[in-house]
């Protein structure tokens, strides 16, 4: 799979690879020919003591270091770029993919681990790239070529090199065996560290009102924990890696060094082959070494790699038509034929057999007991989740086969739980138009009764809002996030329990601004309280994801048990009003 990835992110980039390839064959070849210079200057320039040569040749060996060096760091700056663009475009890609995603393959994979892999896993992913393209080509070069130059000095220690080099092999591929588990277990705690931070920063307010913060940090502990001990060992295993390499390359040049001598003492080889013969050994050695060291990367990168195309493999269950239609008629109409819906796995649908309709510029409420499936009915109309049975059409068109823009231009949506982005008033109410006129923004506001606390701000519309709308209440939030969909002037609100949050007077003026002011727009509204729909041109009430009764308030009064029990239950707690 790592080969894969990487064919498909490094195919844009073939001119930079091949100039990184010259550039290091260039590099390679200066630095095998270094030690001959060397070993010349040496046998022909200080034992005759011929200075005219010792300069000429040194000289050319100045030159030729220069090359080397200008090789070198044009090969390490288009292997560094090439890297960082590669793991632009994959965070890119993942980013986009996901941003396709249904919340059924958000919720598979996993908020913290879908981070992880778009930062940590493509990290590991683009070192390796940079890594590869900087002694991917001058490593073998050097090795294959160091073991000739070698053997030319001097064949008889040649195999002082078939000695060391199969000694290192081993040596460091023992380690990566070992250190391929810790690897993968590695990338896995990184997720389980993120995914318990991220709880715990998003309910920090649960956490302090029930006094759990020493069970959370022992919670963050033990994951931390964990993670250091995985990390602990493979840092173990790869810091054994250099004291082996040191201590192969100096008993393998205090070999030569030994050996050479009786060489030199017979008059079988020069003193400069001796010296040549040890710079190309420990040419041999670090060539290796790098090349090991890269090959160390190689399985975090792999178990990365498998991680980030395990995400892009996966197809959204929230598919795009091949010929999408955008030729909608614009007038709000909503319409559900016998919809199913099955959470993959699950032993039976969350909901079933559900059929309505409505009409343009009709509000349709929806109530039910906590876990009926309100929340998934509503979330089928704008293809957060597809209906695994039946249709949903928009104006008479199944939303499977329109255009998404389209389906979402016409679609107003306040979640459950609002949310808004880090930036200003301003920025969060036009984001879904961003062309919005102020007039537009305040006239939104105070149909959603949020004027006087936006205005008691200093900075009104230009007050900055934290990440989640953290600095606001649950009240200004919820009134914030209906002003967002007011202001896109969509033809189909859609309210999901959107009023939990407001006090029964403000949710009334809040209905009857709706009521005035957007008397065009389809409305669905989700509700707990029976006060929010008692106006509702039609109300549903869902129990155990069937619609079990259908009519206004006073024709389900009178014919619906399991509504009047809703009231009943209500008035008793003296909230219907």
């Amino acid at each position: 799979m790592l080969f894969k990835l990487l064919t498909r992110y490094l195919k844009p980039y073939w001119p930079m690879l091949v100039g990184i390839i010259v550039f290091q064959f260039l590099q390679a070849m200066a630095s095998l020919y270094l030690p001959s210079l060397n070993a010349d200057i040496i046998d022909n320039g200080v034992v005759v003591g011929d200075t005219g040569y010792i300069l000429r040749t040194g000289g050319w060996m100045l030159l030729v270091s220069l090359g080397q060096i200008a090789c070198s760091i044009t090969a390490v700056y288009f292997g560094a770029k090439t890297g960082m663009k590669v793991g632009r475009d994959m965070r890119h890609d993942l980013f986009t993919h996901v941003g396709d995603f249904s919340e059924q393959e958000v919720s598979h994979f996993g908020a913290a681990s879908l981070i992880t892999r778009n930062g940590n896993d493509v990290q590991q992913v683009q070192m390796l790239v940079v890594m590869a393209s900087t002694m991917l080509v001058s490593a073998p070069i050097i090795a294959i070529g160091g073991v000739v130059m070698a053997i030319q000095q001097e064949a008889k220690l040649a195999w002082l090199i078939a000695v060391a080099v199969p000694v290192l092999l081993i040596s460091v591929g023992v380690l990566i065996v070992f250190m391929i588990p810790q690897f993968r277990k590695m990338q896995a705690r990184i997720d389980v560290v993120n995914g318990v931070l991220r709880e715990q920063l998003t309910g920090i307010r649960v956490i302090r009102a029930f006094v759990r913060e020493p069970a959370e940090r022992k919670r963050f502990a033990d994951a931390n924990d964990a993670l250091t001990d995985t990390a602990l060992k493979a840092g173990r295993l790869f810091a054994l890696a250099f004291p082996i390499v040191m201590l192969v390359m100096n008993a393998s040049s205090v070999a030569v060094v030994w050996f050479g001598s009786f060489l030199i003492n017979d008059g079988v080889m020069q003193i400069g082959s001796l010296s040549a013969f040890i710079s190309y050994l420990i040419q041999i050695l670090m060539s290796i070494m790098m090349a090991t060291f890269m090959t160390m990367m190689i399985p975090r990168a792999a178990v990365s790699a498998d991680r980030i195309a395990e995400v892009l493999d996966t197809e959204s269950s929230v598919r795009l038509s091949a010929h999408p239609r955008t030729d909608t008629t614009g007038s709000g109409s909503i319409e559900l034929d016998d919809v199913e819906f099955s959470y993959p796995g699950a032993e039976k649908p969350v909901l079933e057999n559900i059929t309505f309709s409505v009409q343009p510029g009709q509000t349709t409420a929806i109530i039910g007991s906590t876990g009926s499936g309100k929340t998934t009915l509503v979330n089928l109309l704008p293809r957060l989740f597809d209906a695994t049975g039946g249709s949903v059409k928009l104006d008479g068109v199944d939303v499977r086969d329109l255009d998404p823009n389209v389906l979402w231009r016409n679609i107003g949506l306040v979640p459950q739980k609002p949310y808004l982005f880090t930036g200003t008033i301003a920025d969060n109410l036009r984001f879904g138009r961003p062309e919005a006129t102020e007039d537009e923004l305040w006239r939104a506001l105070e149909i959603a009764q949020a004027t006087d606390f936006v205005k008691e701000m200093p900075d009104q519309l230009e007050a900055e809002i934290a990440q989640g709308g953290t600095n606001v209440s649950g009240g200004q939030r919820q009134r914030l996030a209906i002003a967002r969909a007011l202001v896109k002037k969509p033809e189909i609100l859609i309210f999901d329990d959107s009023f939990s949050a407001l006090d029964v007077a403000t949710d009334a003026r809040l209905r009857a601004a709706l009521a005035e002011n957007v008397k065009d727009a389809t409305m669905v509204i989700v509700a707990q309280r029976v006060s929010t729909i008692i106006e509702a041109d039609h109300i549903l009430v869902i129990d155990n994801g069937r619609i079990v009764a259908n009519g206004t308030h006073e024709q389900l009064l009178a014919t619906s048990e399991t509504y009047r029990e809703i009231v009943e239950s209500q008035l008793s707690a003296g909230v219907s009003e």
